[in-house]
């Protein structure tokens, strides 16, 4: 596989907490091509999650805006990990209350998770942040990285920062929840940046500057 020249690199994602976070992560890891969210697009699809694992939903997604666009295509699969719910919510944290996307449909997730652990102990109340992040440029060439964020669950949630289930997951060896800390902070120890810094060398090395 040839490298490829391009100066602009496509997030799989309308997310704008998510497309902020990855602009700050990848920036950070040196890839210097113009990251455009997903809106810049407006005839690019909603691609459905029907993969059963992180890694094949990132792919999918991926792989869809690479061949919307023509421009090398990132996008993350990401989730909450629950121990003592045999790893749910997982791959379905994102319509865990039965519908997806918006800030309403994140505070209904994590109000339902919640009610569903109301009863179970500190001891027990183990999880992570899992993500699989997915390089596709549009000859099909593909790379995958994850990362993970191992913590514990509150029993409210606490912070005005990040998104999804960042208020009740409060890392390990911190006191306080993801959405506690400052971006710079979270990006350096999350699940996400994590992920990210693994598939960056593929993407510099797979981009032409």
């Amino acid at each position: 596989m040839l490298a490829v020249t391009a100066d602009r690199l496509v997030l799989a994602t309308r997310n704008e907490g998510k497309v902020t976070e990855l602009r700050a992560i990848l920036g950070a890891a040196g890839v210097a091509a113009r990251l455009l969210g997903t809106d810049a697009f407006p005839d690019a699809p909603d691609v459905p999650e029907t993969g059963v694992t992180f890694a094949e939903n990132a792919l999918l997604k991926a792989h869809a805006l690479a061949r919307a666009t023509g421009l090398p295509a990132v996008a993350d699969d990401s989730g909450l990990c629950v121990d003592v719910l045999g790893g749910a919510p997982g791959i379905f944290s994102a319509r865990w209350s039965g519908r997806h996307g918006g800030a309403d449909v994140d505070a209904a997730n994590l109000a339902l998770l919640l009610a569903q652990l109301a009863d179970v102990g500190p001891e027990h109340r183990a999880a992570h942040f899992a993500c699989a992040a997915a390089l596709a440029l549009p000859d099909g060439t593909e790379r995958v990285a994850e990362g993970r964020l191992a913590g514990t669950l509150r029993y409210e949630p606490a912070g005005s920062g990040g998104f999804g289930y960042d208020p009740i997951l409060q890392p390990l060896g911190e006191e306080r929840t993801c959405a506690e800390l400052t971006p710079a902070e979270k990006n350096a120890i999350s699940h996400r940046g994590k992920a990210f810094r693994a598939l960056a060398p593929a993407v510099r090395e797979l981009l032409k500057d």
